[in-house]
C-alpha cells in the first residue's frame, strides 16, 4: 500500500531546536583552529545566529511538500519518497538515491528539470519519472529493527520499484552511499535495473589494484584518507555511543555534517558558503533533527562492515548494465584510473566535469542532469 505523506513537524519541536540552537553552550577551542581541527567556531556561531534568528524551517516543509511525497512499506520498513511523473509518453523511471550527510535535499532542485525538461528549455523526450526515497532509517523513512548495509538497501529499493511502483525496469544515479547503493543494485538485480549513473566510487575490487597507476592511486587513496577516517570508524563500530551526544544538540549535528560538507566540496577561497548558502545548508541539517534520525542514519556505516565492507565478493563478476561515470574534481573519494573501474563495470560513459565536489547534485545541479541526460539518450531506449 502506498499512502501520501506532508511533512508537518509541530511548532512545538521547532521551538524547541531553535530555542537549544540560541542557549548552544560554546567552549574553548584552539587560538589557530580555523577548520584544521574541525568545524571552524567562527563559522559554527555564525551560522547559528542565522539559524536561530532568520531560518525559517517552514519555508522548506512547503519546498518538499510541493512535490508528490508517499510512504510505503518494504521489508517492513516504511519507505519514504517524493515521486514526480515525468512528462511526455513514456519517461523513464529514474532512482535518485542521496548519502550521508545528505537527505533529499540534495535533490529539490534538480527533480523538476529531469521530470519536465521542455519547461528548461529541454526536449519533453528526455524526461524521466523521478523517485527520490529517504534511505532506510534516514530522514522521514522508518528504520530496520538493526543496522543495514547497502546491500540490503539495494534488495529494498528494487522491491519498491519493481513491487510496489510497478516499474519492470528502471535506471538509478547516486553519489555516496546512492552510488553504493547502485553498485549493488547493478550487480544484484540486472534483471530489472537498466543503467546506473555514479559520480562517486566506494567500492573495490577484490582483486585490488592491476598494475602501477592503480598502485599509485591505492597509495595515494588510502594517506589522503588518514585524516577523514575518525568519522567513519566511529558510525562503523560504536556509532550508539556518539548518538548519546548528538541527539540532544542541534549544533553539534550541525558542526558534524557542516564539517563533511566544507571539505569534500569545490570551494573557492576556502569559504564553505562560495558553493551553499546557510539555507540550504540548515535545510538538510534540519531533516536530521527534525526526524531524530541522526542516529539511525549512522547505522549504514555499521551494516556495511558487517556485509563484508568496501570489497565485493571474492568470486565478483563484473557488472554488465551499461555505467555512466560522472568524475568531480574535489570528489574527496578519488576516482581509480579507468583501467580499475572498467573491471568493475560495463563503461559506457566517462564524462571528467571542470567544477564540483562530492554533493554533485547540490553543487552542480545542472553539469549532473545534463550527464544523466546525455547518458540516458545514447543507451536507454
Amino acid at each position: 500500500m502506498i499512502k501520501p505523506f506532508k511533512v508537518n513537524i509541530p511548532s512545538k519541536e521547532l521551538e524547541e531546536i531553535y530555542d537549544k540552537v540560541k542557549n548552544y553552550p560554546w567552549h574553548e577551542m584552539p587560538d589557530d583552529g580555523g577548520w584544521e581541527y574541525g568545524t571552524n567556531l567562527d563559522y559554527m556561531k555564525e551560522i547559528s545566529s542565522y539559524w536561530a534568528k532568520d531560518f525559517n524551517w517552514r519555508k522548506h516543509e512547503t519546498e518538499i511538500n510541493k512535490f508528490s511525497n508517499y510512504k510505503t512499506n518494504v521489508d517492513n520498513i516504511d519507505i519514504h519518497f517524493i515521486h514526480e511523473k515525468g512528462s511526455g509518453s513514456n519517461p523513464i523511471p529514474l532512482l535518485l538515491m542521496h548519502g550521508w550527510p545528505g537527505s533529499i535535499v540534495e535533490f529539490l532542485h534538480v527533480i523538476e528539470k529531469l521530470a519536465h525538461p521542455e519547461k528548461f528549455g529541454g526536449n519533453v523526450e528526455d524526461a524521466f519519472d523521478v523517485i527520490v526515497p529517504s534511505l532506510p532509517g534516514f530522514g522521514f523513512s522508518g528504520r530496520p529493527s538493526r543496522p543495514i548495509g547497502p546491500r540490503k538497501m539495494a534488495e529494498i529499493f528494487n522491491k519498491l520499484m519493481n513491487e510496489n511502483l510497478n516499474y519492470k525496469n528502471y535506471m538509478v544515479q547516486g553519489g555516496d552511499w546512492g552510488a553504493t547503493i547502485a553498485n549493488w543494485i547493478g550487480y544484484d538485480h540486472s534483471k530489472t535495473c537498466k543503467a546506473i549513473h555514479i559520480n562517486c566510487l566506494t567500492m573495490r575490487h577484490p582483486d585490488g589494484p592491476q598494475n602501477k597507476e592503480e598502485e599509485d592511486w591505492q597509495n595515494k587513496f588510502d594517506q589522503d584518507q588518514i585524516t577523514q577516517d575518525g568519522y567513519r570508524t566511529q558510525q562503523a563500530t560504536k556509532p550508539q555511543t556518539l548518538s548519546y551526544g548528538m541527539m540532544d544538540s542541534p549544533v553539534g549535528v550541525a558542526a558534524w555534517i557542516l564539517e563533511k560538507m566544507y571539505f569534500w566540496s569545490d570551494l573557492k577561497d576556502n569559504k564553505i558558503e562560495s558553493v551553499y548558502s546557510k539555507e540550504i545548508l540548515l535545510a538538510n541539517i534540519m531533516v536530521y533533527v527534525v526526524t531524530k534520525t541522526f542516529n539511525t542514519a549512522s547505522w549504514i556505516y555499521y551494516g556495511r562492515r558487517e556485509e563484508g565492507g568496501r570489497f565485493f565478493p571474492k568470486d565478483f563478476k563484473k557488472i554488465e548494465v551499461p555505467t555512466g561515470i560522472a568524475v568531480f574534481p574535489a570528489e574527496m573519494s578519488a576516482w581509480p584510473p579507468k583501467t580499475y573501474v572498467e573491471r568493475i563495470f560495463n563503461v559506457k560513459q566517462w564524462t571528467e566535469m571542470q567544477n564540483g565536489g562530492h554533493f554533485a547534485a547540490m553543487e552542480q545541479p545542472d553539469l549532473l542532469i545534463n550527464d544523466i541526460v546525455k547518458f540516458k539518450k545514447k543507451f536507454i531506449n
